[in-house]
């Protein structure tokens, strides 16, 4: 309503502004045409009357006199021309000069008779009111012509002072206006609650087409307790008379605690009433909370119905839970036997009261099931210990008439409700069936555990508190269950399957037992991870001369490939090994190798290539202390000295292997007796807690803490920063040094004389007697004869020879050559070439090894 009172205020206001400007313009616009009529006829007359202007006209050059005083006289009047023509229309005088002697335009034809004219046309200058006067002689001929004119863009001043105060006054009339219907229309707002015409129509509709067509019962009771609106609903519900408006509630007929409830005037919500055979929720609130009038509104809803529905969706609610659970809780990790038993925990108590999982034992060790191979208890949880169920890794044979033994030969489901009943479970055990059923357990549901077309095993689920038995909607839900349990544990079984083929290959890959050697005491420790083998590995390598190398390497990732790759680089390490070279070229030998097993695996697309491989390789010399390391990308070595202090020797890291054109730098250490050098891989000291730095300073300290054996060191690591889980292999190598002393160890420099050699030979025999290995005195001599005499034949100015008591007799020949002698069959007629293959009859092994000052034939025998 305001607002159609406003646009009909707005209208008529516009419409007087409208008839006002209509008004004003017409008649300045008619007052401004007389105004120009006048003052150009005037202004014609005068000048065309004014002193000279005769003689202007008759003189030789009228525009010369005349021109001045029209333009004077034109800015004197506000004209916007004044033009003098001849008796022919020709112009002498214009505003513009270039009009000058041009036709005049208008019509001239009544003032050439005499008369004054006055017109509107379309002038030269735009449109204009112009008068035309004539110029008479004093016998009346007229002898030119006078015209004074306005343009019309000059009219209408008047207009356009007059026209903003009808505009003023315009907008006060609608600020009036809409003042007056806002206090209107807050009034109405106020009055209808913010509803507007057409919703407080549609609610006055639909209020009784609403009130009438819900599923509850609506009743409005007054202050004096009489019913003063009831709904169809609340009609049939409560089977009220037709005439009960307007009645007193307790004339109605209703229960007497009803009846009290609606005439009590308190609020209730959900408070449960027997009217008939209907059980009523019955909602009451007061009306005057408010300021409403006295009086309460009761709302009524059949309950009987629902309660039956409520508890059906109440029970479908918690299945719907245990099937959302059993798809987050079963699974979470990859053990077979685990999974079986999260099974279990979540379906006791919800859904059964006592699970067990029965599996084939193939399966628990992660091979296919089979008919043939009996089932193992697995699992079994309930809600007490004392079952007489079979216990967890008992071996059971089902027989065919028990619900197990048809679920496997049948690979479905059944469902037994009266255990008590059921002769073919009690076949299965008499006695214990009987145990069984007198401990209350009285329903049974046998699941398969299906993963495909396979048969894993049987899940039974035992009911013995809830009296009811299982029904056919349990044994659907139980079905579901053991079907989202049965994935998670056939993926279990396959990881096993995996992993166990992987672990038996890394350990066969792995060095079975260490080399015997005198050099160092070692111990060592290896630890696959949880989530699957990797390409972790070491190695104890013994070298000629006494010496022996110590190998850590890693390979990148897990599972076969990485234990398949790691074999071939320890394979390659032993085959290098054999060369007798040092660490920095053995690791160039291996980055090569990398590099080409990357370019064979990249042209399979079945096969992937070593995303990254680690080497440490380290050579120590028990004669001289010492210890060449060097290491390709792989985590520096520990030392702990004698005394107990522990050190991380600088030793330059080197591109992992396989990135190809970077050398590798060694560095050489002075060992003490009794040292302990340790190596490891990185799975020992990275963590994604923390970075590399933090577990180098947590493996120091747990070294500070090792006690002094090798195999004490390694418990004392593992202990200290092995995780409960570890994500990646860990492999730990703990030598601790020897060094052989000057009674094991015989050297002597032989002049550069085959003389010498017999020299040699004595010095050699005399240190034999004394070490007890008289036996071996002719072939040693031999070895000697044949290597000293090659090596000053061959070899260069510096001979040097040493001996070495080991385990094994130990003969060196060094010399400047880098020139390696080779064994070959002499002919009939050769006069050489038979001492190194004398050589290699007599001793156990031989061989070279170069230095950098030239090489070292040695040759070893054993020591009887």
């Amino acid at each position: 309503m305001a607002g159609q009172v406003f646009v009909m205020n707005v209208v008529i206001v516009l419409l007087l502004v409208v008839a006002a400007a209509v008004a004003l313009v017409l008649q300045v616009r008619h007052d401004s045409t007389v105004e120009a009529r006048n003052r150009s006829a005037s202004v014609a007359e005068t000048f065309a009357n004014s002193p000279g202007i005769l003689q202007a006209l008759r003189g030789p050059d009228p525009t010369a006199v005349l021109q001045p005083r029209a333009e004077a006289v034109r800015k004197a009047t506000d004209v916007d021309f004044v033009v003098v023509t001849d008796a022919e229309g020709i112009r002498y005088t214009h505003p513009k000069p270039d009009r000058i002697g041009k036709k005049f335009v208008g019509n001239i034809a009544p003032a050439l008779a005499g008369r004054t004219v006055t017109e509107e046309i379309e002038g030269t200058i735009g449109p204009l009111v112009q008068a035309i006067v004539p110029v008479e002689d004093p016998d009346g001929t007229v002898v030119g012509l006078v015209s004074a004119g306005i343009t019309t863009e000059n009219v209408g001043g008047v207009a356009d002072r007059q026209l903003p105060l009808v505009l003023i006054a315009a907008a006060v009339g609608l600020a009036l206006a809409t003042g007056g219907t806002a206090l209107v229309s807050r009034r109405l707002l106020r009055q209808t609650h913010g509803l507007g015409p057409h919703e407080m129509t549609r609610m006055y509709e639909h209020h009784d087409a609403v009130l009438h067509s819900v599923r509850e019962g609506v009743l409005i009771v007054g202050g004096e307790g009489r019913l003063l609106l009831a709904n169809d609903e609340a009609r049939r519900l409560l089977a009220l008379p037709p005439d009960a408006e307007g009645r007193h509630v307790g004339a109605l007929g209703l229960p007497s605690d009803l009846a009290e409830l609606l005439v009590s005037g308190h609020a209730a919500t959900d408070e449960v009433h027997l009217v008939k055979d209907r059980l009523l929720a019955i909602n009451l609130r007061p009306t005057d909370v408010r300021g409403g009038p006295a009086g309460s509104v009761a709302t009524l809803r059949d309950s009987t119905e629902l309660r039956a529905l409520s508890g059906r969706a109440e029970t479908a609610r918690e299945r719907l839970d245990i099937l959302y659970a059993a798809g987050v809780g079963i699974g979470t990790s990859l053990d077979v036997t685990r999974t079986a038993e999260e099974l279990g925990e979540l379906a006791v108590p919800r859904f059964a009261d006592y699970v067990t999982v029965d599996l084939f034992d193939t399966v628990l060790a992660g091979g296919q099931p089979g008919g043939v191979t009996p089932l193992r208890r697995a699992a079994l949880s309930g809600i007490t210990e004392e079952v007489p169920l079979y216990p967890v890794g008992r071996h059971i044979r089902y027989v065919d008439s028990s619900p197990q033994g048809r679920t496997l030969r049948t690979g479905r489901a059944v469902l037994e409700p009266c255990l008590d009943a059921a002769p073919g479970w009690q076949a299965q055990d008499f006695e214990r069936s009987a145990q069984v059923v007198e401990y209350g357990v009285h329903s049974l549901i046998t699941v398969p555990l299906r993963a495909g077309t396979l048969v894993l095993g049987v899940v039974s689920f035992w009911r013995s508190v809830k009296p009811e038995p299982f029904d056919e909607d349990e044994l659907a839900l139980g079905e579901e269950l053991v079907a989202r349990a049965a994935v998670s544990i056939d993926n279990a079984r396959r990881y096993t399957r995996e992993h166990s083929m992987a672990v038996t290959l890394q350990r066969s890959l792995l060095p079975r037992r260490l080399p015997e050697q005198n050099a160092l005491d070692v111990a060592y420790r290896y630890l696959p991870a949880q989530a699957g083998v990797g390409g972790d590995w070491f190695d104890v390598l013994p070298l000629s001369g006494a010496r022996v190398a110590l190998v850590v390497g890693d390979v990148v990732g897990h599972g076969l490939h990485a234990a398949a790759t790691m074999g071939r680089l320890r394979t390659a390490v032993h085959n290098f090994t054999a060369l007798d070279l040092p660490p920095d070229e053995l690791l160039g030998l291996l980055d090569e190798l990398v590099g080409r097993i990357d370019q064979d695996e990249a042209a399979d697309d079945s096969s992937a290539p070593v995303t990254g491989a680690t080497c440490l390789y380290a050579i120590y010399d028990p004669v001289a202390g010492s210890c060449v390391l060097a290491r390709a990308g792989h985590p520096p070595p520990a030392l702990i000295r004698p005394d107990g202090t522990v050190e991380f020797p600088e030793v330059p890291a080197g591109p992992p292997l396989g990135l190809g054109g970077l050398p590798f730098e060694t560095t050489e250490l002075r060992l003490a007796e009794g040292s302990r050098l340790v190596l490891y891989t990185d799975g020992l000291v990275e963590d994604r807690a923390h970075d590399i730095d933090v577990g180098l300073e947590q493996l120091r300290r747990a070294l500070e803490t090792a006690g002094e054996t090798p195999e004490e060191t390694c418990r004392t690591v593992l202990d200290a920063r092995l995780p409960d889980r570890p994500g990646d292999d860990i492999a730990l190598l703990v030598a601790r040094t020897r060094m052989l002393g000057p009674d094991q160890v015989a050297e002597w420099d032989v002049p550069n004389d085959p003389a010498a050699v017999a020299e040699i030979r004595s010095q050699v025999t005399r240190r034999l007697d004394e070490w007890g290995l008289d036996e071996l005195a002719f072939t040693t001599e031999l070895i000697l004869s044949e290597l000293v005499t090659n090596a000053i034949r061959y070899g260069g100015e510096t001979v040097h020879v040493r001996v070495v008591r080991d385990r094994s007799l130990i003969c060196e020949v060094f010399d400047s050559s880098s020139t390696s002698p080779h064994l070959r069959y002499a002919a009939m007629t050769d006069e050489g070439g038979r001492g190194l293959f004398l050589v290699a009859q007599l001793a156990e092994r031989w061989g070279t090894r170069y230095t950098p000052a030239g090489k070292v034939i040695w040759a070893e025998q054993p020591v009887p």
